[in-house]
């Protein structure tokens, strides 16, 4: 699993994507949400505007688990 590190209290779901070098640009969030599936903490959700949290785990297919720390 690679930690993800934000400085921040949480993450939107967008922007985690780009953090975590799984898309390049925030612009290719709403059509890379729509197309792969992600859990979080073992849910499926696909909103870019979902808040993640320090100790959220993220699993993207094909792009593997993630877990969101604080720095």
């Amino acid at each position: 699993m690679r930690e993800v590190s934000i400085n921040t209290e949480y993450i939107a779901l967008g922007q985690f994507l780009k953090l975590a070098d799984v898309i390049d640009t925030g612009g290719m969030a709403k059509a890379f949400l729509a197309e792969v599936p992600i859990q979080i903490n073992g849910e499926l959700d696909n909103r870019r505007g979902r808040k993640l949290y320090p100790g959220d785990e993220v699993a993207i297919e094909g792009h593997g688990r993630f877990q969101v720390v604080r720095r």
